[in-house]
């Protein structure tokens, strides 16, 4: 890409239905699977229902042939580890205490990776965002993902810090209702965190960032209030 001045990305629907049918295949199904069959039978059956919902996502892509997101092989290799740990233990607390401390895994990644061309968070970012392949190898991208790798860094050690607060303090219910809720919350307010930024690094550097056909629609309405300062003074 040489010099453009409008990067034209997608509707606010778009990315919204996008991202959310990948959270809703790889974190929310599973989980509310296995609560559902720990219920209705016991933690067993709770840890196979989750752990078979993972890999049935998985084996249907390769029968159809069809490109697997990074993030499905990542959680599914995760929950099949948590799986087996759960089984032989027996213990919710164990099932749940693995997902809390990948957090700082996570957040180690985010780190680790900093230094490479590609970081961990933009291989991520490609199966939550539709981004056009041009911009994916610009320069001011590339730059953007290391510097927002550090914020997502400290949004998972925030998390992974409150869930193991709250594991040790509620029951599994508590625990799955709350630690959800707030988890979301903080990586919704990231996100947005996130798009701001990425709005002012690009104007920033003469790109114009549009989303949608150009049309005022409910992402406009949102946020402009908040991007026109920002984007003020990024001019």
């Amino acid at each position: 890409m040489h010099n453009p001045t409008t990067v034209q990305l997608d509707g606010l629907r778009t990315h919204l239905s996008h991202a959310g049918k990948k959270l809703l295949e790889t974190t929310l199904a599973p989980l509310g699977l296995f609560y559902l069959l720990l219920q209705l039978t016991d933690l067993t059956g709770g840890l196979l229902a989750a752990l078979g919902w993972a890999l049935a996502a998985v084996v249907c892509r390769l029968v159809l042939r069809a490109r697997i997101p990074a993030v499905l092989l990542l959680t599914t290799a995760l929950l099949a580890v948590r799986t087996v740990v759960g089984l032989l233990s027996q213990s919710a607390f164990l099932y749940f205490l693995q997902p809390s401390l990948q957090n700082f895994l996570i957040a180690a990644a985010l780190l680790a990776t900093l230094p490479f061309e590609r970081t961990f968070l933009a291989r991520l970012a490609d199966d939550f965002c539709v981004f056009p392949p041009a911009l994916m190898g610009h320069a001011v991208l590339r730059r953007f993902f290391r510097r927002v790798s550090l914020l997502w860094a400290a949004v998972f050690i925030a998390n992974g810090v409150a869930a193991l607060w709250m594991l040790a303090e509620h029951t599994v219910g508590q625990f799955l209702l709350v630690s959800t809720i707030g988890s979301y919350g903080l990586v919704a307010s990231a996100a947005l965190v996130s798009l701001l930024w990425f709005r002012r690094e690009l104007r920033g550097h003469g790109i114009r960032l549009r989303i949608g056909n150009g049309a005022p629609g409910l992402l406009s309405n949102v946020l402009r209030p908040i991007w026109n300062p920002l984007g003020s003074g990024a001019r």
